[in-house]
């Protein structure tokens, strides 16, 4: 399923980064870090795919 804003998927791929230990996991905050305790890599990377065009900035 993917993203329905682009702040979401901008959140996955930040907890995706630090599932792959790109990013350090203190660096994340708000739905990122929740995003990364809660989803496996692959529904992050499933969440944070595809296009961000189209797409509004927040979903209410």
């Amino acid at each position: 399923m993917p993203a329905k804003s682009k702040a979401q998927q901008k959140a996955a791929g930040a907890a995706l980064s630090a599932k792959r230990g790109e990013t350090p996991k203190s660096k994340l905050q708000g739905a990122s870090r929740e995003m990364y305790e809660s989803m496996s890599e692959s529904e992050l990377e499933d969440f944070a795919s595809g296009s961000r065009k189209g797409k509004p900035e927040h979903v209410d």
